[in-house]
């Protein structure tokens, strides 16, 4: 059966970034709170810019250099902002989709030698838990024919489309590299597909 949502509230939001409308969303699928932030006119149009984007605590809200999620965030929103329309669904599936608890798990075991993959599958876990039926359900609800995808996850674009969304090109949103995040970045490279340019002194 389909999942069902309902777009319950809309506020403006002015950022750094820009003034963005927030749309608050109900779901008969799972009881968490997913948001769609909206910039312009979406409705009928086509090659909408959307970055997808899962909750990340630690890197989204404390700026943690282990992973390269809050830099994606706020480069996403410079982007949507420039282009004048657009829109950041923000999906509530913390660590791939394994939750804070699992992820901080995680991040010990990477400590401990362990790349990202690795520790969630230690963990009991698939390397990536995520799903988008409802980021697919949102871009329906917010009446966008066709998107180009702030994204360097192939996986992403190739679930979406089996959901029934049009994504029309790729935009990348590639963070910096630091000493923090270059194991993280490269485990995505080698292990998950994602397509980054790392700089070839960070493999030393």
């Amino acid at each position: 059966m389909k999942a069902k949502l309902e777009n319950l509230v809309q506020t403006r939001i002015p950022t750094k970034h820009g003034e963005f409308i927030l749309h608050y969303y109900s779901n008969t699928l799972d009881d968490k709170e997913h948001v769609a932030f909206v910039k312009g006119e979406v409705a009928g149009k086509d090659n909408v810019l959307v970055r997808i984007h899962s909750e990340c605590f630690t890197g989204d809200v404390l700026g943690s250099r282990r992973c390269d999620c809050g830099e994606q965030l706020d480069l996403a929103l410079q982007l949507i902002n420039e282009a004048g329309c657009g829109v950041l669904v923000y999906l509530r599936q913390e660590g791939r989709g394994i939750g804070l608890l699992q992820k901080l798990k995680a991040y010990n075991l990477q400590d401990a030698g362990l790349d990202t993959v690795d520790a969630n599958i230690h963990l009991g876990h698939l390397a990536d838990e995520r799903e988008y039926d409802i980021a697919a359900l949102m871009i329906e609800n917010l009446g966008i024919k066709s998107i180009n995808l702030l994204t360097n996850n192939p996986n992403k674009i190739e679930e979406l489309r089996k959901l029934g969304v049009t994504v029309n090109q790729r935009i990348p949103v590639e963070a910096q590299v630091n000493v923090d995040n270059k194991g993280y970045l490269k485990t995505k490279v080698k292990k998950m597909r994602h397509l980054l340019s790392i700089p070839k002194e960070a493999d030393k």
